[in-house]
């Protein structure tokens, strides 16, 4: 049977990070809409999706920016 874990004191919250990629060949794209999540208690939520174009190499070097800024913007709304 799993253990279950128990948040101390002091501990970090907990989270949920949605994320989806998909590679494309370039200019196949012609738009990119939101995304929805339903939340447990049943409202909506929606997931801004992004889209990133460039070599292999661009691309992961920005996506690793925009991962970064997330992480800066979520840790000053706090």
């Amino acid at each position: 049977m799993a253990r279950r874990l128990t948040l101390v004191k002091g501990a970090s919250e907990r989270g949920a990070l949605v994320y989806g990629m998909r590679m494309f060949d370039a200019g196949e794209i012609a738009g990119v809409d939101e995304a929805r999540v339903t939340l447990a208690g049943g409202e909506g939520a929606r997931v801004t999706m992004h889209l990133i174009e460039g070599t292999r190499a661009q691309i992961r070097r920005q996506l690793m920016q925009s991962i970064d800024a997330f992480f800066e913007l979520l840790d000053e709304n706090r």
